[in-house]
Formats: C-alpha cells, sequence, structure tokens
C-alpha cells in the first residue's frame, strides 16, 4: 500500500514510523520489491523528519 505524505502538522511520530517500518520487513521477510522498496524509503524519510522534530521539541 502507498505511503501518502501527511499534511503539516499531523505528521505521525518517529515511534509510529518505526513500527510501520518493522512490520513492512516482517510482512516482506526481509526482500523488498521495487514498491515496497519505495515505501520503505518514503517512510525512513518521514521518520527521521519526525527524529528531528522530536528533537528541535526537546531542546
Amino acid at each position: 500500500m502507498p505511503l501518502n505524505p501527511q499534511p503539516p502538522g499531523s505528521a505521525r511520530s518517529a515511534a509510529e514510523l518505526n513500527e510501520r517500518i518493522r512490520g513492512l520487513w516482517m510482512r516482506t521477510g526481509g526482500r523488498l520489491s521495487a514498491e515496497q522498496r519505495r515505501e520503505y524509503e518514503k517512510l525512513v524519510t518521514e521518520w527521521a523528519a519526525a527524529v528531528r522534530e522530536e528533537v528541535v521539541r526537546a531542546a
């Protein structure tokens, strides 16, 4: 299932994104199709942004 970008202000937490990434790997047994690889890349990019946002808020 493709990942839809989140509108500003409603971004998912790093923890939620981490769970989605782990779930993707579990569902695929560690082997991603081209479509799943694109989803993974989007999730990781969104996760990194969420981590940065959480660090900024904590500072």
